[in-house]
């Protein structure tokens, strides 16, 4: 159910299998999804800029609060660590004025990255999603075929993914080869245990 890890993501990770990046990551290469996206294709080295960011209200919550800490509080708080760093001489052996420039590096590159997700946010509505098929936003049954038990997920965008939490990302292998599909549907994807087949029972 929704908000649970699912019974065949536990089955794998009790194998010594992270599924992870099926449920969660952008997908790099998605060799068989039942031709519904024709030929294998590759994501990488996409620019964050130019791809939208799908949140829920919540979702777009969090992010402005990361970016106000790290821009208000956390911004300051490494500077300081630098500038006390600096007091103490020769730099060139010394380790607290090295992590403080690599963490001040970090919480840089965040900001920037968060800035540029910020600039092209599409906010996920409740009840606004088609339902006819699976699109952002919506929850799907999943029954692994042949006689695997019912999973619930959530289709969400990468930023608020958390397979444990039953969210998965849209551009994950399983997401992304549900995307378009409709009740009655059956997907095949790769996983680091194989390939599974799923039925799709349920839009909601």
């Amino acid at each position: 159910m929704l908000g649970t890890t699912s019974t065949f993501s536990s089955r794998y990770a009790q194998n010594g299998l992270d599924l992870h990046g099926f449920l969660d990551y952008p997908v790099l290469e998605l060799v068989s999804c039942n031709n519904i996206w024709g030929a294998p294709f590759s994501r990488g080295g996409t620019n964050l800029s130019d791809n939208p960011t799908f949140l829920t209200r919540e979702g777009l919550a969090k992010l402005e609060d990361e970016l106000d800490f790290l821009k208000s509080s956390k911004r300051k708080e490494v500077a300081e660590r630098i500038k006390i760093a600096v007091s103490y001489g020769d730099l060139s052996e010394n380790s607290e004025y090295d992590a403080a420039k690599d963490e001040q590096a970090f919480v840089e590159s965040r900001i920037v990255q968060l800035e540029k997700m910020m600039r092209n946010i599409r906010i996920i509505e409740p009840g606004s999603e088609d339902r006819s098929s699976v699109s952002i936003g919506v929850t799907v049954k999943l029954k692994e075929v042949p006689d695997g038990d019912v999973e619930t997920y959530q289709i969400v965008g990468t930023t608020e993914s958390d397979p444990l939490d039953g969210k998965i990302s849209n551009e994950s292998p399983l997401g992304s080869s549900l995307i378009g599909r409709q009740v009655g549907d059956r997907i095949t994807v790769n996983t680091p245990g194989g390939q599974l087949e799923f039925e799709i029972i349920e839009i909601a």
